[in-house]
């Protein structure tokens, strides 16, 4: 096996080691930083979903009561403003949902499912527990979730949640008398929800990942030709030549041009040494002949 193959052998494997490892590292921060980016997105979401409940109690609510005292308006609700804005952005981006998946509401749109279901529970089992983040798999794609609890923090939401009796008429009359009472203070009575695809940044991470593999890759190939470049003009061929004398040397032929060394490195001192021992057995040989 000569030099060259060796040194192939273990550049080659050096390179593919640093590869593996680069794509394992690479892979994982990427995916992490897209899982990252995506769940900012759902936060954001989140925050402007609180930012709409708050506008429409301070802001909104306030102009409405002499209305509301003759007839239910839903716009005046909070989860309804935010459920609406968020469900008219749905036209331009339909992957992105918020709901407020509630065990008992009023409104029928807003009565959770079984995932969101097992998320309410979960609040409601364990008071302390902070907002709750998970993946799922939908037909659409992988879709990452930020759940919050909604808790009757304020006694005034009693009014149209307590009993029918005590509701507004024309809040029984639009939704009925069956959904969305018996709520009592400080209960969770469901969360809010914002899911957010997954897909457009893994996606993104992926490309970024090939990206870099490919440079990478590109990056070893080009220092795999350079270095067999230096390893053959600096290395290969002064070696082959003093091989070449060598064997010329040992038959007697002591026509062969001395070896030029330039440089200080340790293929110039070889060289230097290969022309002093050739010139010492030349005079040797001379001797032995008189």
């Amino acid at each position: 096996m000569g030099l060259r193959l060796k040194f192939n052998i273990v550049l080659v494997l050096v390179f593919a080691a640093g590869i593996a490892v680069s794509a394992a590292v690479s892979h994982r921060l990427l995916q992490d930083n897209a899982k990252d980016e995506v769940l900012r997105n759902a936060g954001l979401m989140m925050e402007a979903a609180l930012s709409i409940r708050g506008y429409t109690v301070k802001q909104v609510k306030p102009h409405l009561e002499d209305k509301l005292q003759q007839i239910f308006l839903p716009q005046s609700v909070p989860a309804y403003s935010a459920t609406e804005i968020f469900n008219a952005m749905r036209v331009k981006y339909p992957d992105f949902t918020y709901k407020e998946a509630t065990l008992n509401p009023t409104n029928p749109r807003d009565r959770a499912v079984e995932w969101e279901a097992d998320i309410v529970n979960t609040f409601r089992a364990n008071a302390a527990q902070g907002d709750i983040m998970g993946e799922r798999a939908t037909p659409s794609g992988r879709m990452l979730y930020l759940a919050r609890p909604i808790q009757i923090k304020d006694p005034a939401c009693l009014a149209c949640h307590s009993v029918p009796e005590a509701a507004p008429a024309s809040m029984v009359k639009l939704y009925g008398d069956s959904n969305g009472f018996g709520w009592k203070h400080q209960e969770v009575i469901g969360a809010q929800v914002v899911s957010v695809p997954m897909a457009l940044a893994v996606r993104n991470a992926d490309k970024a990942f090939h990206t870099f593999i490919i440079s990478l890759t590109a990056i070893f190939a080009t220092a795999f030709i350079v270095l067999n470049l230096m390893l053959s003009h600096m290395i290969i061929r002064p070696i082959s030549r003093m091989a070449a004398d060598a064997d010329r040397i040992s038959t007697g032929d002591f026509d062969v041009a001395e070896f030029t060394a330039k440089g200080k490195d340790e293929i110039a001192a070889l060289g230097t040494s290969f022309n002093r021992m050739r010139r010492s057995l030349q005079k040797a040989l001379k001797l032995i002949e008189r």
